[in-house]
């Protein structure tokens, strides 16, 4: 007996659903939840193959333009090797027959970088002792084998199975992020390698890595030593040397994500004086100096000096095309108290308007990193003030309830300005209950706007700041919630419109997450098959 469900827009997929689902508990079959994010199409049958770890083998395609010796898909595939059959549980092999994964990619970019304009379009096709996975790249491949792990399941009796389907599947979304804030709180390395493993479980495709900030420098800069030493919690145990980034940008670019650093300026920059002295503004009381510092100094020629070393240095061993400029939450109450600042914004026509002299500053040091052949990203703060910017410039919108972000979204992409989400994915936040409801019915187009504009969201990001988070609580607060943002920005909308229908597919995703050694927390009462069994 063959029973087919295929998934599809409108009330008809959902009458399949909850009719299949009724006839397999009468039946007592057993199928997996599905795929996390939801693909674009996915045809899922009862019809069940079991699998045997000791026959079950990943290959690549005769036609493949990548074979053995890609470095991205030979780890890929002893990675998801253990993931489809980890050692815990009992195992039962009821079959010697082979089960083989074929993998065919179109374009062999397997030394490369994922990047702005790569695809992870693929389709999967598992039938009777074999399984097809082809993709556009090495990228798409990676996300059609999560997309496959997903699919194996154990039986009551610990034989492993997976079901006869058919995936279609793209993003919906080219950028999908995750922000970790390594400054408010130093996240060690190994909790930052494994928050990546768990963006991929989800399909994330960027780490934003916003790496300083006010409370400390751990960035351990090469031309400027001072600024990690003095500006680092401590100068040796809570810092990230440049070993250390590139073991992150490695073990990311494995994985399919780009790693995007932010150096948030002209606000956020207290840790930055620390080493250098000279960089921010001294704050006055009365004409004197009070013996504080405000934000960077934006009228002296060392600033941008020193500006552009470090960001040459940066961009050198970050690869990827974008950088994060910030540009937000700028205080002017030291810059209108410095004489010096008062005369040049005479001399510059300004008047006491300070938003020009930030527009002044911001747009001086995105102009330094287009220079280095960077497209720049900065906080909303940017456009809000007017300021000139290049035209491939992205805005991060970050502020406001949906009335007001939607306003934003309308006003930057008029402009013809390219636009990321973040406000509605303020994930630090928790409340008690089921708060991933909302974070799942955001609607990122949902804007008074044309379809052109509309194009210009180029996608989102779940944003983690760090008042109140270390590697103790990274994981449970990030984990399923931020998982429900990943198939608002992977998936159909018009499909994946029914919180009702979300709950019991991200439960059983939960419930992966754990056996994959992710800390993810409950989202209801309930149980896992395999509970968390500590770290």
């Amino acid at each position: 007996m063959e029973l087919v469900l295929t998934v599809s827009s409108g009330r008809h997929a959902r009458l399949n659903h909850n009719l299949l689902l009724l006839i397999i508990l009468q039946l007592g079959l057993h199928t997996a939840e599905g795929v996390w994010p939801l693909p674009q199409s996915f045809t899922s049958s009862t019809e069940r193959y079991p699998l045997n770890p000791r026959t079950f083998y990943f290959g690549y395609g005769r036609q493949s333009a990548t074979q053995e010796g890609c470095s991205v898909l030979d780890e890929a595939f002893k990675r998801y090797f253990s993931l489809i059959f980890p050692s815990d549980g009992v195992l039962r092999f009821s079959v010697d027959k082979p089960f083989i994964v074929t993998v065919s990619v179109d374009h062999g970019d397997c030394e490369s970088y994922p990047n702005e304009d790569s695809s992870e379009r693929y389709s999967l096709s598992v039938s009777a002792g074999q399984a097809s996975l082809k993709a556009d790249t090495v990228w798409g491949a990676l996300r059609g084998l999560e997309s496959f792990s997903q699919l194996v399941y154990q039986g009551d009796y610990g034989t492993y199975f997976v079901n006869k389907t058919e995936i279609e599947d793209f993003p919906r979304f080219q950028f999908r992020g995750i922000l970790l804030d390594t400054s408010r709180h130093y996240l060690p390395v190994g909790a930052i390698l494994k928050t990546l493993d768990a963006m991929a479980y989800s399909k994330f495709n960027v780490f934003h890595w916003h790496i300083v900030d006010d409370p400390s420098f751990p960035y351990q800069s090469r031309t400027f030593p001072d600024l990690s030493s003095k500006g680092a919690f401590h100068p040796m145990t809570h810092i990230y040397t440049q070993s250390d980034v590139r073991r992150v940008i490695s073990h990311a670019r494995m994985r399919g994500i780009r790693v995007l650093p932010e150096f948030d300026s002209p606000g956020h920059t207290q840790s930055w004086g620390k080493g250098k002295p000279d960089l921010l503004t001294p704050c006055y009381r009365g004409g004197t100096p009070s013996g504080t510092f405000g934000p960077v100094n934006p009228i002296l020629p060392s600033t941008y000096a020193f500006m552009t070393t470090l960001f040459k240095e940066v961009t050198s061993l970050f690869p990827d095309s974008y950088i994060h400029l910030g540009g937000d939450e700028v205080d002017f109450t030291c810059w209108r108290s410095n004489p010096d600042i008062q005369a040049f914004m005479r001399k510059m026509g300004f008047g006491v308007d300070f938003t020009k002299l930030e527009a002044f500053y911001m747009e001086s040091i995105v102009n330094i990193t287009s220079a280095l052949n960077k497209t720049s990203i900065v906080w909303q703060d940017v456009f809000d003030y007017h300021e000139r910017i290049p035209k491939d410039t992205v805005l991060h919108i970050w502020k406001g309830v949906p009335a007001k972000y939607q306003e934003e979204l309308s006003k930057i992409t008029q402009a013809g300005k390219r636009v990321l989400l973040a406000a509605p994915w303020y994930i630090n936040h928790i409340s008690y209950g089921q708060d991933w409801r909302n974070y799942y019915t955001v609607q990122p187009q949902n804007f008074s706007g044309t379809e052109e504009q509309k194009k210009l969201v180029i996608g989102g990001e779940v944003c983690m700041w760090g008042e109140y988070v270390d590697a103790t609580n990274l994981s449970p607060r990030l984990w399923p919630r931020a998982s429900a943002a990943a198939e608002r920005l992977w998936s159909d909308e018009k499909q994946t419109t029914s919180v009702k229908d979300a709950f019991p597919r991200l439960q059983d995703f939960r419930c992966q997450l754990l056996r994959r050694g992710i800390r993810a927390e409950p989202l209801f009462v309930g149980h896992c098959k395999y509970e968390y069994q500590g770290i």
